[in-house]
């Protein structure tokens, strides 16, 4: 029944999807030969040159490097991440999936396992002493289902506020360490006419974030997880009193104005450029405050970040609980024609990240890393100690969610922070999603 479930979850609702995107699939099948007679692999990928550069150039290293080093040809076709989710849906619904290509872990690799897209991977891992004992322990359990892994993460995120310094100091503001407190920076900031934080809302999940926080620090760290297992409903009032507390900056002016119709690379724009103080996000954009050597350094100079503080009276005390968890991991399509070929790359690909995004790109990866003879920035460091002292990283919602979950909660978000339904329809509609798939 479940495996009848995956495919429908996600050939479900993709219409539009599948007819805005399905004339951008490669024309050549996996497994061709190219004119040289190398064996050719199709990767698709989410690290745009344009947004993503970093990443994007160490791929394109690693896959040169293997190119020189093999017999095989490795073509990629490359989308910004909401772009990559839609056209991965699709393919997946015509059993077209690349040869290799990147998913997240938790319920959102879980129907595409249950549907026989995936094949395992430990051979891969278990066959290579270097990548053995290479992953921060609990990150690549992320992406098994019933024993076996279906993908190698190749990163770590955990979210943090990152602010502009200049910003803060012209106002006399003080990173806030309780709620009252960010409440109290939100209105100096929004008085003197400038945008407190932005936030991108259109697509849900970059939004997400300031619900997942405050979900953690009103009802304890483990509130959404224990949805996702059974153990709590959705509809708990601490969850309600998050989704309240969203309306309540909405209000306050806390967001960049009409942050539900901004792409997260919108919203990105308005801290890159000065115009918001603050910015909520993951990890995985250190390179922009750090090494990326398309942002200029005075910018890097003014950007700090702190931990989301924490709320008076909420459960959640900690505030060294972040939400975060595995980025995206490497899978190989059960179909491919060049399996064999495709696992020995993703290997090779996993290897090789671990060794070059910490110098490369200033991002964290899933495999340990030894600092000691690292020159690292010193906000990587830091990030990397705090990490060390972490009381608890919980996995994003919607990746631990069912796909179909996971897609009521981006609508849901981006009409929370609109204003378009109340807190009180934005836990009841998620209660009975969840409660319909148990």
């Amino acid at each position: 029944m479940f495996k009848k479930k995956a495919f429908a979850v996600i050939a479900s609702s993709l219409m539009v999807a599948s007819l805005a995107l399905v004339g951008c699939s490669s024309s050549s099948s996996s497994g061709d030969s190219n004119s040289e007679g190398d064996k050719v692999i199709k990767f698709m990928h989410l690290w745009p040159e344009g947004s993503s550069n970093a990443q994007f150039s160490i791929v394109k290293d690693i896959i040169e490097e293997y190119e020189q080093e093999h017999d095989v040809k490795i073509e990629t076709e490359i989308l910004n991440p909401d772009q990559y989710r839609e056209k991965l849906k699709v393919l997946a619904s015509s059993n077209e999936l690349p040869d290799i290509g990147m998913t997240w872990s938790d319920g959102f690799i879980k129907p595409y396992v249950e549907g026989d897209m995936l094949a395992p991977l430990d051979d891969v891992v278990d066959e290579n002493a270097e990548l053995k004992d290479a992953f921060i322990p609990g990150v690549k359990e992320s992406y098994a289902v019933d024993g076996k892994t279906y993908g190698l993460p190749l990163e770590l995120n955990i979210s943090y506020v990152f602010y502009n310094k200049e910003i803060f100091e012209k106002y006399n503001l003080e990173v806030p360490k309780t709620y009252e407190e960010y409440k109290n920076v939100v209105k100096t900031l929004a008085d003197n006419d400038v945008i407190p934080a932005t936030v991108g809302a259109k697509d849900g999940w970059p939004a997400s974030f300031w619900f997942m926080y405050l979900a953690d620090r009103i009802g304890g760290s483990t509130i959404l997880t224990d949805v996702i297992d059974g153990t709590a409903k959705f509809d708990d009032p601490s969850i309600l009193k998050a989704a309240e507390e969203i309306q309540n900056l909405v209000d306050m002016g806390g967001f960049v104005k009409g942050a539900s119709a901004l792409s997260n690379d919108d919203a990105k724009g308005y801290f890159m450029n000065e115009q918001a103080a603050m910015f909520l996000t993951a990890t995985w954009e250190l390179p922009n405050y750090t090494t990326s050597p398309d942002v200029t350094q005075e910018f890097k100079d003014k950007v700090g970040y702190f931990k989301f503080p924490t709320y008076e009276g909420g459960k959640g005390t900690s505030i060294d609980s972040y939400v975060g968890g595995p980025g995206v991991g490497l899978f190989v399509a059960e179909d491919s024609e060049v399996k064999e070929e495709a696992k020995d790359f993703v290997g090779y690909l996993v290897k090789r990240w671990g060794e070059k995004s910490v110098t490369d790109a200033g991002v964290i990866p899933a495999t340990k890393v030894d600092t000691d003879s690292l020159e690292l920035d010193p906000m990587y460091i830091e990030i990397l100690d705090d990490l060390g002292s972490a009381s608890n990283v919980t996995t994003y919602f919607d990746t631990q969610s069912s796909p179909a979950v996971s897609e009521l909660h981006h609508d849901l978000v981006t009409a929370l922070f609109g204003k378009q339904i109340t807190p009180e329809e934005f836990v009841n509609q998620h209660a009975e999603e969840i409660a319909s798939e148990q």
